[in-house]
């Protein structure tokens, strides 16, 4: 922003003497009559025509040169020239932080990464004496960048050992920077894993705890849930330790505290035998998920949907402990990989001779341009979307080129839980998930089946360009007041619901085309399905509304749902100088400033 606003700067003030030297002084007024001059021919009229067009040749002159010397070529030019201006290098000291889809970025000279808690509890104590910004940030996953903060941010990513492991009760303490994956592979020679993941393996672990994660299935709680105790670093108390016997209702609050409660610096995890997982993909339709809906929350240890939008596919993955009697199934493919691709590829190629008719599909002997057979399933389907994102009836081949993919991809996987668990998301993207109650275990309410019939319909009635997958999925409930999934019944189930738009070039008009469409396209499930089924963004994915009104019903919102005022109050008490929010958090939840 600090170039952009250079440069504008430094053209305004070359335009202004521009137009300053092009304009010649006035003349003074002629003491003779008009009608004179126009019936008399004199030799200084003809001289003032010759310096009146003497004088634009040179100002087309000056301005071209100008213009040649105040914007530089591309890198690639064939030819260098001098530049008269030049893009002001940024400060050294100035970190740009972006989350992973390059979606929310903010610039800071405040970036602390403590080695130790030592560190970490002067950092916050200090901070909080000079009322310096110290907003806690994880791997910066979040699709809404909850964690970035222009003020100052601090990252534990030093701090990412794994303190102890109790074998015989399962549980493990960890500094809160260490990643799950990190996590995963070092308690694997105690043969213990964690209960459940999320799509990925990157988060830090206090970061998905902050947030109220979660992976899928309907007996698994979120993963706020896993943590029975943990050690909260506060501006105003300094470090103190939370668990369901030391003030466990501020343990509960704080274990999906958004960051705003405190930085977590450790926490002590409920691991489960590490076991292996059978993975079953296969095919279905609307029509039988009805019809086993019920089986399938209650058999399936893991289970989602994916819904393939403008189609009636809907892609059933479970994950279920291999039988110690049966063994894993013996399960022969019935297509290759490369067959279940075909479809993919050969759309591909289709695609490019209509839109880029200059590219060959065949690799030239000396060209950097991959292979097609080189890309996985979801680099195509970005490189697919990427040719006409916005065009609902190429994004319905796409789909339908999906949705075969799937079909040919039925079959079962064997691997360790931490291997089968993940899920390749795709690209670059846009997302909003909510999450709303589902009934029961014994008794589930199908309102998980209705909003996504509701969600399709809306999708072909206003004809958005809707990408796959909408991905389902279902967990227990929480004892986290503030997590979407929270409940005092402890047989309640809630479904999780993504919608998705990728963002698969670097091309600033198409990615703000896009946003401005997936906005368009969340809006218009928030107001036909949010309200009706009691539907609550995700924390890393809620975005905070610009227009006013639109915030405050967002706010009361939020209250109806969440114990804000308690939540506040924690706020006020463990943070009174507020060092730990940033703009979203003072927007969600906006403290009174007498306070």
């Amino acid at each position: 922003m600090f170039r952009s606003l250079s440069l504008k700067r430094s053209f305004q003030t070359h335009l202004k003497t521009l137009i300053h030297c092009s304009q010649p002084p006035s003349p003074p007024p002629l003491p003779f009559s008009p009608i004179r001059t126009l019936s008399t021919v004199s030799s200084s009229s003809s001289d003032s025509e010759l310096r009146k067009y003497l004088g634009y040749t040179a100002l087309l002159i000056f301005c071209g040169a100008a213009t040649y010397y105040s914007f530089p070529f591309p890198d690639n030019a064939k030819h260098k020239k001098a530049q008269i201006f030049r893009y002001a290098p940024l400060p050294d000291d100035l970190h740009t932080i972006s989350n992973w889809s390059g979606t929310h970025e903010v610039q800071t000279r405040h970036f602390h990464q403590p080695e130790n808690l030592q560190q970490l509890e002067e950092l916050v104590k200090e901070s909080n004496e000079k009322r310096a910004k110290l907003r806690p940030v994880g791997s910066g996953l979040s699709p809404n960048g909850i964690g970035l903060a222009r003020g100052g941010m601090v990252n534990l990513a030093l701090m990412d050992k794994v303190v102890e492991v109790d074998k015989e009760k399962k549980t493990v303490r960890v500094q809160a920077g260490i990643r799950v994956q990190q996590l995963v592979d070092e308690i694997k020679e105690y043969g213990l894993t964690l209960q459940n993941f999320a799509s990925i393996r990157e988060q830090q672990i206090g970061g998905i705890l902050q947030v109220g994660a979660h992976g899928t299935g309907a007996k698994l709680p979120p993963i706020d849930e896993q943590v029975i105790s943990m050690k909260l670093v506060t501006p105003a108390k300094g470090t103190i330790e939370l668990s369901k016997e030391k003030d466990p209702e501020l343990f509960y609050l704080a274990r999906c505290g958004l960051g705003g409660l405190g930085v977590v610096a450790e926490v002590t995890i409920q691991c489960v035998e590490r076991q292996e997982l059978v993975e079953h993909t296969a095919v279905s339709n609307m029509k039988d998920i009805k019809k086993n809906h019920k089986k399938m929350l209650s058999e399936n240890k893991h289970v989602k949907y994916l819904y393939i939008p403008y189609t009636d596919t809907v892609v059933v993955v479970t994950c279920n402990p291999v039988s110690k009697w049966r063994g894993p199934p013996k399960f022969k493919p019935k297509y290759t990989k490369d067959e279940a691709m075909q479809h993919v590829r050969e759309l591909y190629k289709e695609s490019l001779k209509k839109y880029r008719a200059r590219e060959i599909t065949t690799k030239s002997p000396d060209s950097n341009e991959p292979d097609i057979n080189e890309f996985s399933f979801t680099e195509l389907r970005d490189k697919l979307l990427s040719l006409d994102p916005l065009n609902k009836d190429h994004v319905m081949k796409v789909n339908n080129a999906e949705a075969e993919f799937w079909r040919k991809s039925e079959g079962y996987r064997v691997g360790w839980s931490d291997e089968i668990l993940g899920f390749d998301c795709g690209g670059q993207q846009w997302v909003s998930e909510t999450c709303f109650p589902a009934g029961t275990l014994s008794k589930p309410s199908m309102k998980d089946l209705e909003y996504i019939e509701e969600l399709k319909q809306l999708i072909e009635k206003q004809e958005i360009p809707a990408p796959a997958p909408i991905e389902q999925r279902w967990t227990a409930c929480s004892q986290s007041p503030m997590s979407p999934a929270s409940s005092s019944a402890k047989d309640d189930i809630f479904s999780w619901v993504g919608i998705i738009m990728y963002l698969p070039t670097m091309d600033a008009r198409q990615r703000k085309e896009i946003t401005e469409e997936f906005f368009h396209y969340r809006y218009l499930t928030q107001a036909q399905l949010w309200d009706k089924y009691s539907a609550y963004e995700h924390w890393a994915k809620i975005e905070v509304p610009k227009d006013k009104e639109e915030l405050e019903s967002l706010q009361a919102r939020l209250k109806k749902r969440f114990p804000v005022e308690a939540y506040d109050k924690a706020r006020r008490e463990l943070d009174p100088n507020r060092i730990l929010s940033n703009n979203m958090l003072e927007k969600l939840f906006p403290l009174s400033d007498n306070v």
